[in-house]
This record gives structure tokens, sequence and C-alpha cells, in this order.
């Protein structure tokens, strides 16, 4: 039997400020930052062998300062693509956590609409056409990417890089934005593409998720 947790990323300032984040990198704001503990105590007692993020710096934050409040592991990070690649797989264990980085774990890319503040962007397209790129399967924003793109470089990545861990029973923790996450959570929950638009995950949001020897989702949680 192996547990998988899905943690959103705690807010990060643009979150705060309304704006568009996609692929641009911002650092948590204060408030999220501050929420940490809150989260390390939903994961009081878990024992984690292997978490995989994002390059962007608030899901890096999260998973550190998370890691860091549960106290008994510290986390170290190894980069799965360029260079960084060489240092290949570690194995957990002993005092640490091993978190793996790979830009396929990124939030969608919002095109035109990153920087922009949401209420502006509600206001000139239409609330309609504001839902669809926020949270429909197909539609893409302004050179931007639709939920379909995302889930075509996170699908590949998840089966190829965290299926093989969850079949030896592994503990994982996927630290993500929301899209990213979503994208996941489809596939893992077999979501139709005209139902995924009901599913949101909050900042900070924890769902955990437990399978059988051969990957049969037995439980679904919805911790935080």
């Amino acid at each position: 039997m192996a547990n998988l947790y899905l943690l959103r990323h705690l807010k990060s300032q643009w979150n705060l400020d309304n704006r568009f984040a996609g692929w641009v990198d911002n650092p948590l704001s204060r408030e999220g930052a501050e929420n940490a503990k809150d989260i390390a105590l939903k994961l009081s007692g878990v024992i984690l062998d292997v978490a995989y993020t994002s390059p962007l710096v608030r899901n890096e934050e999260t998973v550190l300062l998370v890691l860091r409040q549960i106290g008994d592991k510290y986390p170290i990070f190894f980069h799965m693509s360029g260079k960084m690649k060489k240092w290949g797989n570690f194995e957990g264990g002993g005092d640490y956590v091993p978190v793996y980085l790979s830009e396929d774990l990124n939030e969608r890319y919002y095109g035109n609409l990153q920087g922009m503040n949401r209420d502006e962007v509600k206001n000139k397209f239409g609330e309609e056409q504001f839902l669809k790129w926020r949270r429909g399967f197909g539609d893409k924003p302004p050179k931007g990417e639709s939920l379909k793109d995302t889930y075509k470089r996170t699908i590949p990545f998840f089966k190829k890089e965290i299926e093989k861990n969850l079949k030896v029973g592994k503990n994982i923790l996927i630290v993500g934005s929301h899209n990213a996450l979503r994208s996941i959570a489809k596939y893992i929950e077999n979501i139709a593409d005209e139902d995924i638009s009901g599913l949101e995950i909050p900042y900070g949001g924890l769902i955990k998720y437990e399978f059988d020897s051969s990957l049969k989702l037995r439980d679904k949680k919805v911790i935080a």
C-alpha cells in the first residue's frame, strides 16, 4: 500500500495581489509562509519517502517550509533537467527527504494574461470566457496553455517517475501549482473533461490518495 499527497503551494504574493502568475516566479506572501505550520501539523506522523515539485519558487518555498516544520527530516533538492540531471535518483532514508524538481510540474502557462489582475481580465473579456480560461480543459488564454496542454506534460512525468515509486509502497508528496495538481487529480480519479471545471484546490489544500500494489485507487481523503 502506498500513499500520495497532493499539496497546493501556500499563497504567493501574486495570489495575494489577485494576479495570474503562471510561470512568473514570485515568492510566498507573509500570510502563506505563516500557514506552513498548519500544513505540517496535518502531515504529522506521516513518513514521507520522496517529494516532487516544480522549480517555481513558490513551490520550492512551500516544500522547504512545510518539511522544516515537520522537523524529523530535511529536504534536499535535485533538479531533473539540464546539467543537474547527472545527480540521478537518490534513495530516501536517514534524516533527509529527496525532493525532485521538474518543469513538467509547472503551473499552466497563462501567456498574455500573466501578471494581469484577474478582476480586470474578467471585466475585459467577460465572466464566461474568464472561467473557461481558468477552469476549462481545452480553452487556451492568448498565447498560453490549456489545462489539456498541462495534462500532456504532467501525466507522462507522473507515469514515468512517480508511479514506479508508488508501486513499491513509497509515500510521496507532490507540491505544485493549481493546474498541475488538477491535471494529476483528473488522471487519478478519471474525471471527465467536461467535469474538471468543478475541481478546486485551495492554497495549502492537501489531498491524500491511497493505492494498492497494482496502483488501484483505494481511498481519497481531502485533508485540508
